[in-house]
């Protein structure tokens, strides 16, 4: 394990400055620059204590592809409580796959957790344990209020460490880092950090000279930085995910660069609602409900946070002519959030559709459901498909199929398993149409 020797340094450093004040008294002034480094020592050592009550220990039994043969792996992690009701965020990339997730609590009690949700794009999750007590919790900070320059103290259980803390300042915010995949990309989202974190320590807090979590430890790069997410982006993951299981994001399906004017489209995605409002390539951009548009991430993180299925006026400017759309707001695609369609459900083997269950509050995301709806979510339609034969859209809410009533997925595969012969499907649905019958022919 590297050591880490900023903090050391710098109170070394501060000490000696102190010191070369000029003073009457040497040993009076020696005094104080003792009294100054003990204290900051003692809020250290206290913060510290005051957290690890808070911080937990991971264990995770995962089942992973080898060779395409499906094997039982283990690893390790980190998390902490953000709710005293047994709440804990961590990483996803801890959690994923996970089979069985085991937590070790500092007073050396071991729980069976529940994994929430997780987001792959954030590489945020939450998991939750339960008892009559309550858990000690920490609080995350105000992101706004966090400093390049100010302390930094993360604490972790890299494999074969337990409780271990390391300490250094923030070096820098807003920083950028990638991965070479197919989702879609937060940008600037990251602490950085010399307060070195090893592997287990990933889903750590890191934490300012008050005990309040400024970030999520995830990454270690090397070049004697870490990246912490940045704690404002964890807080409104975690939350969403508490209140929905899953995040549900806004998307618009179209290819965008910054201009003077505004953001020009420099391609649309045919049978998308970009196309089907009148988005054409070579539109500006200029303003979107009622307000001048930022650049294109700030663009895409606010449709982000519109509601599914919700029309917004947008304003473009095509061949020096401002003319006004209207824009319904899609669902970002599984495969660009890090879902996988299940291809051998008969669902999407017969009918063309992959499909979810309406979970918890999800019908607060979508403007066209409520919270008396009840069924299955379509995902993603199979081109040249029975489903997309009916037009189909994803999003639809499916509650009943040839008068049977489908409150979940297994109903519905159960269904088709039944009824194989069947060569006409009559879908119940619920959409931004409104409720209606659809038939899909085999």
């Amino acid at each position: 394990m590297q050591s880490n020797t900023t903090l050391t340094t710098l109170l070394l450093v501060f000490a000696a400055i102190i010191s070369s004040c000029a003073s009457p008294t040497v040993q009076a002034q020696q005094t104080t620059d003792f009294n100054i480094v003990s204290s900051f020592e003692n809020t250290v050592t206290n913060i510290v204590e005051q957290s690890k009550p808070a911080v937990v220990s991971l264990a995770i039994r995962k089942v992973e592809l080898k060779d395409n043969t499906p094997t039982e792996t283990s690893g390790g992690g980190t998390g902490f409580f953000i709710r005293n009701d047994g709440y804990i965020l961590t990483n996803e990339h801890v959690v994923r796959g996970s089979k069985k997730i085991t937590v070790s609590l500092n007073d050396g009690s071991t729980h069976e957790a529940r994994l929430v949700g997780g987001d792959r794009n954030t590489d945020i999750a939450v998991i939750k344990i339960d008892r009559e007590k309550e858990f000690p919790a920490l609080t995350l900070a105000d992101s706004t209020e966090v400093r390049v320059g100010q302390f930094a103290i993360a604490i972790g259980h890299p494999i074969g460490y337990r409780f271990t803390v390391t300490a250094g300042i923030v070096g820098g915010k807003n920083r950028c880092f990638h991965e070479k995949n197919n989702l879609y990309q937060y940008h600037h989202n990251y602490i950085q950090t010399d307060a070195w974190i090893n592997p287990g320590s990933s889903g750590g807090p890191l934490l300012n000279i008050q005990g309040e979590v400024i970030g999520v430890t995830a990454l270690n790069p090397g070049e004697g930085s870490t990246l912490a997410i940045d704690c404002g982006l964890a807080q409104k993951i975690s939350d969403q995910l508490i209140a929905h299981g899953r995040i549900i994001r806004g998307h618009l399906n179209a290819e965008m660069q910054s201009v003077a004017q505004g953001l020009k489209i420099a391609s649309v995605k045919q049978n998308t609602s970009a196309s089907q409002c009148g988005l054409k390539r070579n539109d500006i951009i200029v303003e979107f409900d009622g307000e001048r548009v930022p650049g294109v991430f700030d663009f895409e993180l606010r449709i982000m946070e519109c509601k599914i299925g919700q029309q917004y006026p947008i304003k473009v400017l095509r061949q020096d002519q401002k003319i006004t759309l209207d824009l319904t707001i899609d669902e970002m695609p599984p495969e660009l959030v890090g879902r996988s369609v299940n291809t051998e459900a008969d669902s999407w083997k017969t009918l063309g559709l992959a499909v979810r269950m309406l979970e918890n509050a999800n019908y607060q995301r979508y403007a066209y459901l409520n919270e008396q709806d009840r069924g299955i979510l379509v995902e993603k339609v199979k081109r040249k498909s029975p489903g997309s034969n009916a037009n189909i859209q994803r999003g639809t809410l499916i509650t009943a199929i040839n008068g049977q009533e489908i409150s979940d997925v297994h109903t519905l595969e159960t269904f088709l398993e039944n009824n194989t012969d069947l060569s006409e499907f009559i879908l119940e649905i619920k959409s931004i149409q409104g409720s209606e019958k659809v038939s899909l022919i085999k």
